[in-house]
């Protein structure tokens, strides 16, 4: 069995957490330090020694992490992925490798090791995101203002020695990361284009994985390894062949970031929920704490709605599987054993149709969130009917308004076997004479 297939699929939601010094000055995460990136509008360029200057006098609050994960596991999320180390190399726990991080300038806190004891209290998975590079490690070597503008595929090349200390680093702090806080259910990687796999050494660090967590997924930003695929900041056409997760911001940025206020709506994150899981996948959603560790105003807002929501329609959401063809019903559909979540993303002015599913064995048709069955009409081929074959047809569903939720009503078709795996049958002709 994939790993995959233990908790990661069925979970289809969580958390992702950015948070680091950045908070504090309300900067987009360590990308102001290198003049900025295309794929972030929003973010600012600060010279390198004002970048790192605000690390030395943030002081995370070690309750933040109950604040988020409350949020998640209320919002109906089943997993969080912290960002234990982000580019920039300031580490949120008290590493014994490198001198940027919590260690030295927040003796005591340990924010990894509450994230962790945070996670096993509202009983989410736990997962650590672990940046490759690190911009301000003296072998890596550090980034300086005399390297701008920041180009992919370019940053300098440590020396021989220098690669062999900072490949040490990554596998002190990776050992600390999944030996000090009992059982880590995933490794969030990230940063893999700024060196070659050989320089990263994936093989090597792949193995110390699997020897620390035998059970740990890996996600595929290890190049050549990994459990599941990341695509960002979107929802793939097609879904990748295996196991996926989509991770998203609610605005344009992944950490606090006080001018970004271009925050998608409650019901557009909704939607893309519901469109991921159609499609088999996960939705990892972003928040960025701000420096004190509370959830910006906006990001809770849209936690909230997901609560609300998720309360009535998580059934079609957790443990589901990717559903029907998009030619059978007009928005995403996820599968349970013998029911069919039929996905309204947009309010119907017409009875619904479900097409291509088997007819004769609808047992019942309801809104998720209400026992009322709801009256249905069911079309097959007339040959069907003529020669009595037991086979596909379309149901026509009308949904009262009354009954409608304002962001996504979830119809629930029951049926007697699985419908996504059912085989029509034919009449035996022969003894039909």
């Amino acid at each position: 069995m994939p790993r995959t297939e233990h908790w990661f699929e069925p979970a289809r939601f969580g958390l992702f957490v950015h948070w680091g010094p950045w908070a504090q000055a309300g900067w987009e995460a360590s990308w102001p330090l290198v003049g900025g990136v295309v794929g972030l509008p929003l973010g600012q360029d600060i010279p390198a020694d004002t970048y790192h200057a605000n690390a030395e006098t943030w002081q995370p609050n070690p309750a933040a992490p109950e604040e988020w994960i409350a949020a998640a596991a209320a919002a109906g999320m089943r997993y969080a992925v912290l960002t234990t180390r982000h580019h920039d190399g300031f580490a949120l726990w008290p590493s014994s490798y490198g001198d940027y991080g919590v260690a030295r300038t927040a003796p005591g806190v340990d924010i990894v090791g509450e994230f962790v004891a945070a996670c096993r209290r509202h009983g989410l998975k736990i997962g650590l995101y672990y940046s490759l590079p690190d911009w301000h490690h003296p072998a890596y070597p550090p980034f300086t203002d005399a390297m701008r503008p920041y180009v992919f595929g370019q940053y300098p090349a440590p020396t021989a020695e220098g690669l062999a200390e900072y490949q040490a680093y990554l596998r002190g702090q990776i050992t600390e990361l999944l030996t000090d806080y009992g059982t880590i259910e995933t490794i969030w990687f990230d940063g893999a284009w700024e060196r070659s796999p050989e320089m990263w050494d994936v093989d090597g660090l792949e193995q110390l994985i699997r020897q620390l967590q035998p059970d740990i997924l890996i996600n595929n930003r290890l190049p050549n390894h990994g459990d599941f695929d990341t695509p960002e900041q979107f929802v793939p056409p097609e879904p990748p062949p295996g196991p996926w997760e989509t991770c998203l911001t609610m605005n344009k940025s992944w950490g606090f970031n006080a001018i970004d206020d271009h925050y998608k709506s409650p019901a557009t994150l909704i939607h893309t929920l519901c469109e991921v899981a159609g499609k088999g996948g996960n939705l990892l959603l972003n928040i960025g704490p701000d420096g004190d560790g509370h959830i910006p105003q906006p990001q809770a807002d849209r936690l909230a709605h997901f609560q609300r929501w998720m309360e009535r329609n998580g059934e079609a959401i957790i443990g589901s599987s990717a559903g029907l063809k998009p030619w059978q019903f007009h928005g995403p559909t996820t599968l349970k054993g013998q029911m069919l979540y039929c996905h309204l993303l947009m309010q119907p002015v017409a009875p619904v149709s479900v097409r291509g599913v088997p007819v004769h064995h609808l047992q019942q048709v309801r809104i998720l969130g209400h026992s009322e069955a709801l009256p249905y009409e069911i079309r097959v081929p007339v040959m069907d009917e003529l020669m009595d074959i037991d086979g596909m047809g379309e149901v026509m569903i009308d949904v009262p308004e009354a009954y409608r939720d304002p962001v996504a009503t979830v119809l629930v078709l029951e049926f007697d076997c699985d419908p996504a795996r059912f085989e029509p049958v034919a009449p035996d002709m022969e003894n039909l004479a």
